[in-house]
Formats: structure tokens, sequence, C-alpha cells
């Protein structure tokens, strides 16, 4: 007989708190001058990543992506988190939407951008991570949040 897990209020709350948590530090890291270095710590080797129907795998594979990719400003309109019954903590399934601005903004674009090039505009964008307790992670105290690493990350422009 299966044991059926049953999420209380209390456990959406933490796990929201924890997608919350997670999403400022990892969107502040991956708009810094430092994300060739911040982000991918984010990210273990067997973590996945598909940007736009492209994958990368592992932190490696971040690094990739980011190296080839202009300076990012990201500005969060939603964020929802579901937590996965089965670990204790729990996995979470993060949606993000927002919109991410490529390089320096209309204003820093060469003069002679057309308006069509996406770089310097705001794009929409919905991201979707798996989040997955990180067993490497120091032990937390109770009440502290759990730690966790990007086990799937999807990005996906919509607009």
């Amino acid at each position: 007989m299966t044991t059926v897990v049953k999420l209380t209020a209390n456990d959406v709350e933490i796990a929201t708190r924890a997608a919350e948590n997670f999403a400022r530090i990892y969107y502040n890291a991956y708009d810094s001058d430092n994300r060739l270095n911040d982000v991918p710590q984010f990210y273990r080797p067997s973590s996945s990543l598909v940007w736009n129907g492209k994958p990368f795998q592992g932190a490696d594979g971040v690094r990739e992506l980011l190296e080839k990719m202009p300076v990012t400003k990201h500005e969060i309109q939603s964020l929802d988190c579901h937590p996965i019954p089965g670990t204790s903590p729990p996995s979470l399934l993060v949606s993000v939407s927002g919109s991410v601005v490529h390089g320096q903004g209309p204003s820093g674009n060469p003069a002679h951008t057309t308006p069509r090039n996406p770089e310097g505009h705001p794009r929409v964008f919905s991201q979707t991570f798996m989040l997955v307790p990180d067993p490497t992670a120091p032990a937390t105290k109770p009440g502290e949040l759990a730690k966790y690493y990007v086990s799937a990350d999807a990005i996906r422009f919509v607009g």
C-alpha cells in the first residue's frame, strides 16, 4: 500500500517563501557583472536547461550560454510555486514570468540599430524550474528555508 503524503497550507507557504527567495537571488545573480561565476553554482552536472528550445547540460552548459549573452535586466511579474510531495523538504516546481532586456536598453544601442532588433527592448519570458533539495548543503536549522539546486530549467520568450 502506498502512503499518501498530504501537503498542508504551511507546507505551501514555506515552499513559496523558498521559491521567492530563490528567484530573488537567482535573478540578481543573473543580472550581475559576476554572473559567469554565480549563476552556474545554482546547477549540478546532472542539471538540464532548455533555452528557447536549445538544450544545455549542467553548470558548464549554463556558463556556455551566458558567455554568448549580453548583459541582462530581469523584471519579475509573477511567480508560482508547487511543492512536490515525496521528500522532506519537498522538491519545488517554480514558474516565473516577467520581462528581460538584453543589452544596454534602447538608449544604449548604437544609432544604426533598427527598432525591430530585439536587443535592448524588453521581451516577455516564461521560465520553469524544478528545484531539488541540495544534499550537499549544510543542514538547515529549525525555521530556516531549505537550500535547493536547479535540477531542470526551461525558459521561453513568449513575446
